[in-house]
Formats: structure tokens, sequence, C-alpha cells
């Protein structure tokens, strides 16, 4: 009996073929709708109403603003916990690591149902703290999508290169600011990025906490739902452009990263 023997440009077509209709196809209808108008003819006023609006660039600013505030938050509590996660000698700390990533286990209404059961006792009324409750939503949605990189980044930290520079007389803090935060800078890169761009359209969180206030996510999704799909097509071509370049200057932060350790190395 022969075997079957693919080459490798046979085994690409499936890849090719969800490429071309699930990625590519989707992006030129977005990008059809977001260059017309109505009646199907080719326009820019889309782009000049989005970013002569106060509304959109008011949503935009509270989008930055949220999810700049929530990924901060994120990595400060991220990474005093993988630190000591990483550099204990528990037997079971990765039993605790998995006790942050077991509530993503479970159903993410549930998860923000209970949150918002929680600040209803602690708070009362939490409409009346939006951002904050925004905040502490997002942080509890995405925090082990911080701690799982910086976790990773410092477990494979050379151990002995932190005690090369305490031979040499460095103090605990200065080996840390020194070696240790520097090496985990790809970590923190990746943490930060894979917190940051979801929480920018995230508007659920914001919808089951009482946040009046629209985010990019909802504000697209407001347009669509009014069967406005110009509109809702140029804020998410608008949208994506920005996860591009934010994907971008972390990337190459992260490669002129690897490349200064390297030389040092």
């Amino acid at each position: 009996m022969k075997k079957l023997r693919f080459s490798r440009s046979q085994l690409c077509i499936p890849y090719a073929v969800f490429l071309i209709f699930f990625v590519i196809a989707p992006l030129i209808v977005i990008v059809y709708y977001a260059f017309t108008n109505g009646e199907g003819k080719f326009t820019v006023t889309n782009f000049v109403n989005f970013f002569t609006s106060t509304n959109t660039l008011g949503t935009l600013l509270y989008s930055f603003t949220l999810a700049i505030v929530t990924t901060l938050v994120c990595l400060l509590i991220a990474y005093p916990t993988a630190y000591i996660l990483a550099r204990s000698n528990l037997k079971k700390k990765y039993v605790l690591l998995m006790l942050f990533i077991l509530p993503m286990w479970i159903n993410f209404t549930l998860r923000i149902t209970a949150l918002k059961e929680i600040l209803s006792a602690i708070e009362g009324n939490i409409s009346a703290y939006p951002f904050l409750n925004s905040v502490i939503g997002m942080t509890y949605d995405f925090l082990p999508f911080m701690i799982l990189p910086l976790y990773t980044s410092l477990l494979k930290l050379d151990k002995s290169l932190l005690e090369a520079a305490s031979d040499l007389g460095a103090s605990r803090v200065t080996v840390f600011l020194r070696v240790t935060l520097p090496l985990s800078v790809p970590g923190i890169i990746s943490g930060m990025t894979m917190v940051l761009l979801p929480s920018m359209t995230n508007y659920v969180v914001l919808d089951m906490l009482y946040n009046s206030t629209y985010i990019m996510g909802s504000l697209i999704g407001s347009y669509f739902s009014a069967y406005d799909w110009n509109n809702g097509s140029l804020i998410s071509l608008v949208l994506l452009v920005i996860i591009l370049i934010v994907t971008l200057v972390t990337n190459r932060f992260s490669d002129k990263d690897a490349s200064a350790r390297g030389a040092v190395l």
C-alpha cells in the first residue's frame, strides 16, 4: 500500500483557503464600505467625519485611556506575582499559577456577573463609578494574559547572571534593576500587547458593569446595529491600523532588546 505524500505547497492549501475566506475577504468588504457611501459611491467623507467628530475622537481617547490604565494595573499586579512564582522554590508553584488561569475556564458572562455582585456589595450603586469598575473588570479579565508571558520570561532567566552580579558586589535592588528587569522586557512587551489591544475594544465588561461611556468596540457595534455599515467599517479600519501600528512598535522594541541582550551576552 502506497503512502500518501504531500508537498509543502499542498499542505498550505487549507491554510490559504482559511486565510482567503476568513481574513482577506472580510477585510476587502470592510475597506469597500469604509470608502463608499450608502449609495455605493466612492467617498472619503467617512474619514473626514471620523477625524472631525468630537464624539468619535472622544471615544478613541477614552478607549486609549481605559486600555492604558488597565494595562498598567495588570502589569503592577502581574510582575510581582510572576517574579515570586518564577524565583521561589515552592514545590507547588505550578498549582499557584494554575489558580490565576483557572477563572479563564469559567464562562466570561458568569465571571463578570459574579464580579458585578461583589462590586455591588462593596460599592452599592456601581454605576456611580463607571471608569473604576471598568478598570477592575478589565483587569480581572485580562490579568492571566499578563502573568503568563512574564512568568515564562522570568523563569527562563539565566541564574548564573544573577549570581555573577551578586558576586561582583551588586545589591538585590541593583541586580533587579540592572539584570532581571532588562532581561524580562520581552515578557513585559508581550503581556502589555496582549492586554492593551483587546481592552480597547472589549465593551461587554463596560455594559455589564453599567458604564454608559462608549469605547471603540461599542461604537462600532452601534453603527452596525443601526445598519450604518459605512461608518462602522471605517472605524473598524481605523482601529485595525492602530492595532497594526502598536504591534509593529512593540515588535521593534522587542527586536532591539533581543539584539542588545545578544550583544551583552
